[in-house]
């Protein structure tokens, strides 16, 4: 029988229905009829963009402070945000979790390790110490401060207290839907008792590994980023020497009044973690930056100013604490307010770039 084309005849029709069930009966799905869907011209992302405000997310976590335990079965007072376009899921996009998690006055979160990459990023608040295990064996105490990054790669055991008499929040970013997506997972309660209640200015992996360009020649250099804690006033420090450098005719910046540093493995040059990237962006007051497309997502949190933010179609007005997620190859511009903007980010890109599936366009804008 020769193959049916354009306009099938009655006969030929009924034999293609009858194909077509057949192929339904076996599971299987003919490439010709899911070709739009499976390789669109350019992502159609299932996400859409949406924003989080922090003056909505806080008095909730608050309130969850008071009715929810921290313990065993809860596990982590932390709150998801469930992107509306993933409908039955907890995720912020398809790759990336976004949860505020609060901790309450001499709370104690007990220790858990698992196979998903975490990090942890303070808007506001002091006084709660994150214990991590080290690569070297033993926890490490390190404290969490307002403008801090955090990082808990997988596998490793850690666990929270709040050493204050006042509540403490914070974003926790994870890849949960990508270890999801793959069935990677894996997840172990550890002991009840907090392994070490110290609460060190400074923890043994900054000691050890936060001298700029200082590799320590005795110690190992495990896959994951050995420094687990990037303080706020070192990346004020840099993104402040950017825009002053850029004022003085030096290069350094992305563009015009818009400084960025990127959280990199001390010991490799390479991203902090191997599933996400983490960045820092300042834009100077009144700065418009170029429309760019990214394939891949993206969360951000505004860590203080204010603007506007444009997300695909969706145009959003922003200040401190409040979040929202960029989907894949949904163009992202920002127009700083007149107090500039400082804004946290982190993205699937480590993930895109090692299976050769990075893409970036930028645009100008009218």
């Amino acid at each position: 029988m020769t193959a049916v084309h354009d306009d099938p005849t009655a006969e030929e029709q009924e034999q293609l229905d009858a194909l077509y069930a057949a192929f339904d009966a076996a599971h299987m799905k003919p490439l010709w009829t899911q070709i739009g869907g499976l390789m669109p011209v350019t992502p159609r992302p299932d996400s859409v963009p949406f924003l989080w405000r922090w003056s909505t997310l806080l008095p909730l976590a608050e309130k969850a402070g008071e009715l929810v335990p921290v313990g065993r079965g809860g596990e982590r007072r932390a709150i998801a945000l469930a992107n509306p376009g993933l409908p039955g899921t907890a995720y912020a996009t398809p790759t990336l979790w976004a949860a505020i998690q609060y901790l309450g006055p001499r709370e104690q979160a007990p220790a858990h390790r698992h196979t998903q990459t975490a990090f942890r990023f303070v808007v506001e608040g002091e006084g709660v110490w994150t214990n991590v295990e080290g690569s070297g064996g033993g926890v490490d105490a390190i404290a969490m401060r307002r403008g801090d990054l955090l990082l808990t790669p997988g596998m490793h055991f850690h666990e929270h207290h709040n050493t204050t008499d006042h509540p403490m929040a914070w974003i926790d970013g994870l890849d949960i839907p990508l270890v999801r997506t793959i069935d990677a997972g894996f997840f172990e309660f550890g002991p009840e008792v907090l392994a070490t209640t110290e609460t060190p200015a400074v923890s043994r992996n900054e000691r050890l590994w936060a001298h700029p360009g200082l590799t320590p020649v005795g110690a190992p250099a495990p896959a994951a980023s050995p420094l687990m804690a990037y303080r706020w006033e070192h990346t004020d420090a840099a993104l402040t020497a950017q825009l002053e450098l850029e004022a003085e005719g030096h290069p350094g910046v992305v563009e015009p009044g818009h400084a960025v540093v990127r959280f990199t493995n001390p010991a490799t040059a390479r991203d902090c973690l191997s599933t996400m990237r983490c960045e820092m962006h300042r834009l100077r007051a009144g700065t418009s930056t170029a429309l760019t497309r990214t394939a891949g997502s993206s969360v951000w949190q505004v860590f203080e100013g204010s603007g506007v933010v444009t997300v695909g179609e969706e145009r959003y007005e922003i200040g401190r604490g409040d979040l929202f997620c960029v989907p894949s190859w949904a163009g992202l511009a920002f127009d700083a307010g007149p107090g500039g903007l400082d804004a946290f980010a982190f993205s699937d890109a480590p993930v895109l770039e090692a299976l050769g599936l990075a893409r970036t366009a930028r645009e100008d804008r009218p």
